[in-house]
């Protein structure tokens, strides 16, 4: 998926949430929707956008299924809005050059 697809689907609070509660580790879908107050097809969705989006990966063991983050996209994310950041240091440096 590409980067507009990643950044839509962090743009949902519940599937931000899902991230935020695999910072701390795998959990599984049953141990996700114990924190929600919504059906557990609807946590299923969020995980498979999720998933789609390469946000999170999951990893079977036995009858379960673990989900865990996919730190590289948030990695590439950092990446991406950094240059912002440079650009604009860089572009404040030539301002003050010019003036």
């Amino acid at each position: 998926m590409g980067m507009s697809e990643t950044l839509k689907a962090i743009s949902d609070p519940v599937r931000r949430n899902i991230l935020e509660m695999l910072r701390k580790g795998k959990m599984t879908a049953g141990d996700i929707a114990d924190k929600f107050n919504i059906t557990n097809a609807s946590v299923s969705y969020h995980l498979s956008y999720l998933k789609k989006a390469d946000l999170v990966k999951e990893e079977k063991y036995k009858t379960y299924i673990y989900y865990e983050l996919n730190t590289s996209v948030f990695e590439e994310i950092l990446v991406w809005i950094y240059q912002f950041k440079n650009e604009d240091k860089e572009g404040d440096k030539n301002d003050e050059e010019e003036n």
